[in-house]
């Protein structure tokens, strides 16, 4: 059970990193990193949205997972 626990965290932690990378519009390898804070904030429409709460979900599901395999660790 552990193993497919183990599984399951590594492939939600790159949904996570995907849907963190794919939200930064247009950036750069500078941007990403956090040199340009000029950015402005607006609504999110349409791809973003789901993305935005895409993200949210798979944060959720990895501390679940990381909380379940600690606790099954035991």
């Amino acid at each position: 059970m552990a193993k497919y626990l183990d599984i399951a965290l590594i492939i939600v932690a790159v949904g996570v990193i995907l849907s963190v990378i794919l939200q930064s519009k247009g950036a750069g390898l500078g941007q990403l990193s956090g040199a340009d804070a000029s950015s402005v904030f607006t609504a999110r429409r349409g791809i973003e949205r789901v993305l935005f709460w895409v993200t949210i979900v798979l944060s959720f599901l990895f501390f679940a997972l990381a909380i379940a395999i600690v606790v099954l660790a035991r």
